[in-house]
């Protein structure tokens, strides 16, 4: 007997709670996913040892690696070993898969952390230079309080609501000294209080602003013909960043924002079309351009061979490096 829309409804109520399943429009099926209790307990480092011995992976040295999961979680050397298994269900390892070439992979990625950290801070840097000077001298020193210089109204808000809390937290001496000598405007000046915002919040701010001819004049300090292009390399940016403030993983990761690629700039730039935007190797073109432009004579593409050079054993395709990247203009 067939049972009405209404009638399924009902039957799917009574055996799953309504935050098990979503019905988003009247013509789609009901989707439901019945949660399950998590069981699992906390185990010795010995019984992961056994674990992972029984999954496949191999050790050179059981009293090292153990040493090293005293220091580095099991969780997190996870995200590293699992380009080894061939068996992504039960978590069994691909044959001649070691411990100690997990335990390599994780240095490269701290490595490279460092090495991307270090670059993109200076890339913050000069972005903040640039945005406090030009739009400060053509909009005034509290342009970023003023409301009708941006395009969305509630990005303005949530950005100036992050800076009230950045101000609060800050114990610069600039500050300090600023607010025991005025308390009119409520804000220090640009030059002041941008100086302690985050790079997220400065990037929203430049992205928000409604005059395109600032944007492009602060585009084209740093070599880009459009400020579209520097909009979504500082969003992507911005995003690696975090990931590298959080420790998190990024050598193969996929990222959520995607930087737009010219085919052509007036610097150095990539020849190839094809590569993948998601992947780290499109962002650290950006960052070799935006750097040079910034200062000419930086180590960050002699420091990146170095160190690929030094982890031969990188797949550097999963970072989306393509076959001939090295005989790009941008790298050599």
């Amino acid at each position: 007997m067939c049972c009405s829309a209404a009638e399924k409804t009902l039957s799917l109520h009574q055996q799953f709670p309504p935050r098990l399943f979503t019905m988003r429009t009247r013509a789609e099926l009901i989707f439901y996913t019945p949660m399950v209790t998590y069981t699992k307990q906390p185990i010795s480092i010995a019984d992961q040892m056994a674990m992972l011995k029984n999954r496949g992976l191999l050790f050179d040295d059981e009293k090292a690696a153990v040493e090293c999961l005293k220091i580095i979680s099991y969780f997190r050397l996870a995200n590293y070993w699992k380009p080894m298994e061939s068996d992504k269900v039960n978590h069994v390892f691909k044959p001649k898969s070691k411990f100690e070439n997990v335990v390599t992979l994780y240095n490269f990625d701290k490595d490279l952390r460092t090495l991307i950290f270090s670059a993109i801070q200076s890339i913050e840097i000069a972005l903040r230079t640039k945005v406090i000077q030009i739009v400060s001298s053509n909009c005034g020193a509290f342009w970023f309080s003023d409301e009708s210089l941006f395009s969305n109204t509630t990005i303005f808000s949530k950005c100036l609501s992050n800076i009230e809390e950045e101000l609060k937290r800050s114990k610069e001496d600039f500050l300090i000294e600023h607010y025991a000598k005025y308390d009119n405007p409520p804000y220090p000046p640009a030059w002041k209080t941008l100086e302690v915002s985050s790079f997220g919040t400065l990037s929203k701010l430049y992205c928000n602003l409604a005059d395109n001819n600032l944007k492009k004049q602060i585009a084209r300090e740093l070599g880009l013909p459009q400020h579209l292009y520097l909009e979504s390399w500082i969003k992507s940016l911005s995003v690696l960043r975090n990931c590298i403030a959080h420790h998190a993983r990024i050598w193969n990761r996929k990222y959520p924002w995607k930087p737009q690629l010219p085919k052509k700039l007036q610097n150095p730039w990539i020849q190839d079309n094809g590569i993948s935007q998601e992947k780290l190797y499109a962002q650290l073109c950006c960052i070799a351009y935006l750097l040079d432009a910034i200062c000419p004579n930086n180590g960050f593409k002699k420091n990146l061979k170095s160190l690929l050079a030094e982890y031969p054993i990188v797949d550097v395709a999963a970072m989306g490096f393509p076959k001939l990247w090295y005989d790009e203009p941008i790298w050599k």
